[in-house]
Order: structure tokens, then sequence, then C-alpha cells
């Protein structure tokens, strides 16, 4: 009996530190926290801080932004976010690259016109002298 306690025990124990986040993983979600937070703030230093020069910004109705364009939809209040929530989410690192999947629900304010956004998201991270920069990120409706 005792015997298949400690079975079951360390099986649950395994089980439960395959699913902690490495370290990497960890920094990878801090970015991904720092960058919603930026984008719910539209704050220019921040988002330019967290994405790469080579930023490609896809929408879920098609529409393609690069880095300068993205960060200045934010700014100039053409996309805005009121609320920002993100769950359901996923981090695969390889290497210096990272996989975040998500799902978004926000609260907007494009243009001055209220909406709401439910979609899938895929960030492409790639770490670049020690810090996770935004490279690419493609939205899809749910």
């Amino acid at each position: 009996m005792k015997k298949i306690l400690v079975i079951i025990m360390a099986s649950v124990f395994i089980g439960s530190a395959s699913q902690a986040q490495s370290k990497e993983e960890q920094k990878v979600a801090a970015a991904v926290e720092a960058l919603r937070k930026a984008m719910l703030d539209a704050d220019q230093a921040a988002l330019d801080a967290l994405t790469s020069p080579a930023l490609t910004y896809g929408h879920s109705a098609g529409k393609m932004e690069d880095k300068a364009q993205f960060i200045q939809a934010l700014v100039s209040k053409t996309s805005d976010f009121i609320t920002l929530d993100l769950s359901q989410q996923t981090i695969s690192v390889q290497g210096n690259v990272a996989l975040v999947r998500h799902n978004l629900n926000a609260e907007t304010m494009d243009n001055g016109k209220p909406g709401t956004a439910k979609i899938g998201v895929l960030l492409v991270w790639q770490k670049d002298h020690g810090k996770w920069k935004l490279l690419a990120r493609q939205a899809f409706k749910l």
C-alpha cells in the first residue's frame, strides 16, 4: 500500500513539475505582460523597447502593420484599448525564439467608436541581446 501511495505522489509531483514554466518561459511571459500593459497605456517608449525593428503585426481582419504603424496606431488612439485581457496562454521556447498563443478579449475605442475584440493570437518573440522582442504577431477570429 505504501508503495502505491509513493508512486501516486511521485506521479502527481512529476506532473505538476512539468506544468511549471522554465526560466526563459517566465521571461517571455513577463515580456508578453509588459506588451499588454504598454498597449493598454499606449506607452510609446515601452512599445518601442518591446518590439523588433522588423516587426510584422497582423490583425484578424487581414490588415498588416510594421513597427512604426503599430506604435503610431496606439499612440494616436486610432487603435485604443479600454480593457485588454489575455487567457489560455501557452509558451514554447526553442533557442532564441519563443512562440506564444493566447486568446485576447478587449474593449476598444478605435477612432472614437466603441467595440470589442475576441480573437486568437500567435506571437513570435526573438531574443535579442538578452531581451525578448516581439518579431511577429498574427491574430485570427475565434
